[in-house]
């Protein structure tokens, strides 16, 4: 289709503000700090909006409610899953993390944290970490790429490899401009503008059709089965789905944004604003997908393009139940989803490649300007890397985030976890951790199981971390003290 003039307008306004934004935070990034953690300065609002729109990526607009209208209610347990791991993640692990990075030489990146927090003298934990980033952020940003390169090959009839540069280039822009202030400032903005396509167009879908009675009786004429919480795969398939929360403690890009912020005080409200966005787009996203069955099978000469791609039905929707202003903003909606957590990802792999290799072994003594400018290139670097990833224009986004997703999960979770709670934990068990827990992710991908591999990756990385630690000796006396003086102070603040 030829995109209406509302339509770029809208999407004209959108883009240009979010560019703006960048060149605002461009002011306020002094140094390297302010760059990868915007000066640990993020207050409650910033904080809860950022971690929800960089975790929501296009998957949330696209391949959930796609994978809703291919199979009905089954695929739900996914957000139930993940509403349990992200609640657990801001309750267990955002106080936690946000002190010990500070005590730990004011850790600014994971890779940095884990290195501080065992001693690890020789930097191995930095460099495995590190490369662990780099490779599933390559996929993770490359499923971003693909949401961006869909909407704009649907709204504006480009074809595939021409929406992958377009799709990308305003994301580039503003990440490599203003870093993390821009980042997460723009995140608030996406946040809101997702949260406001998802409440009002399942309203108007359910309408369409006649009502919820009307929808499920339409529903059930097309497929019973997509009536049923247990569909085709069983139970396996319900542990699998509901195991993405588990994926929540590892995920650097969620993780940076409890790193950064302001206070301790400032986590258990964000927790709550964070949580409550997140359950009414997950719940949006669920009722888009559903009632989109129903919707379809009442005029199915509208159906075509979410026939040929089910990852299109919000975008089709929007086009054909709403006038050209108001599909604007939703499908702004959708480049808001993509853009909000590819920029947050693209500046995690920019800080693991400048911080972890550039300062820590090239040039140890570079100053703050020339580290901002090796992170501004990194993020090109890294986009153009996931532009190569995402050039297959059969590409699916849920299956490209399925799998980072559990490479993250497995590799760096129980790490997280653990380190935060157990004193005795060593370097060398956290090394098999991350080792252990990426090989069984990327293994267990060829296996054909049915069980979503971040199952058997997550408790093979534990299990080595225990033995590895119980084997090696005690850690060293500082950084059990580091610990003791960790716990006391969160146990003042009611951790």
């Amino acid at each position: 289709m030829t995109a209406s003039t509302p339509l770029l307008i809208t999407f004209s306004i959108y883009l240009i503000a979010m560019v703006m934004i960048g060149f605002l935070a461009w002011r306020s990034t002094k140094n390297f700090d302010d760059y990868i953690l915007g000066g640990r300065s993020l207050g409650s609002y910033v904080t809860a909006l950022s971690a929800g729109a960089s975790d929501m990526s296009g998957w949330l607009l696209m391949g959930l409610p796609g994978a809703l209208y291919l199979s009905g209610l089954s695929e739900a347990w996914i957000a139930i899953g993940l509403i349990i791991g992200a609640w657990c993640n801001w309750r267990f692990v955002a106080g936690p993390l946000r002190v010990y990075t500070e005590r730990t030489h004011n850790a600014l990146t994971l890779p940095d944290y884990f290195t501080h927090r065992f001693a690890d003298h020789s930097r191995i934990l930095r460099v495995l970490s590190a490369l662990v980033i780099l490779v599933f952020f390559a996929v993770y940003c490359a499923s971003g790429i693909v949401a961006g390169a869909r909407l704009f090959e649907s709204v504006f009839g480009l074809p595939y490899v021409q929406a992958l540069w377009w799709g990308a280039a305003a994301t580039i822009i503003y990440t490599l401009i203003g870093g993390f202030l821009a980042v997460s400032w723009t995140d608030t903005v996406q946040a809101s503008l997702m949260i406001f396509a998802l409440v009002l167009a399942p309203v108007v879908v359910v309408l369409s059709n006649g009502g919820v009675a009307n929808s499920l009786a339409l529903i059930e004429q097309v497929d019973p089965a997509r009536l049923e919480w247990i569909g085709k795969g069983g139970l396996v398939a319900v542990v699998s789905a509901i195991a993405w929360g588990l994926g929540y403690f590892g995920q650097p890009h969620i993780l940076a944004r409890f790193m950064a912020a302001d206070n301790l005080a400032t986590i258990p409200k964000a927790r709550r604003i964070g949580m409550a966005w997140m359950i009414a787009c997950l719940a949006g996203a669920i009722a888009v997908g559903f009632f989109g069955i129903a919707h379809y099978a009442a005029h199915p000469a509208d159906a075509g393009p979410v026939n040929q791609n089910a990852e299109r039905v919000f975008i089709t929707l929007a086009e054909q139940l709403f006038n050209p202003w108001i599909a604007g903003v939703l499908l702004s909606a959708i480049l808001a989803a993509v853009m909000s957590t590819l920029s947050c990802q693209l500046l995690v792999c920019s800080s693991a490649l400048t911080e972890d290799f550039y300062r820590g072994f090239v040039r140890k003594h570079a100053g703050q300007r020339e580290l901002v400018w090796v992170g501004r290139l990194t993020v090109l670097l890294v986009a153009l890397l996931a532009i190569a990833i995402a050039r297959d224009p059969e590409s699916r986004v849920l299956g490209l985030v399925s799998y980072a997703w559990a490479g993250f999960g497995a590799a760096f979770g129980p790490v997280v976890l653990l380190s935060l709670f157990w004193q005795r934990m060593t370097r060398n068990g956290a090394l098999a951790g991350m080792v252990v827990g990426a090989l069984t992710v990327i293994l267990w991908k060829y296996t054909g199981s049915a069980l979503y591999e971040i199952v058997p990756g997550f408790i093979a990385a534990t299990v080595a971390i225990l033995i590895g630690s119980l084997l090696d000796r005690e850690p060293p006396h500082e950084v059990q003290v580091t610990h003791q003086q960790v716990r006391a102070s969160l146990k003042e603040n009611g951790y």
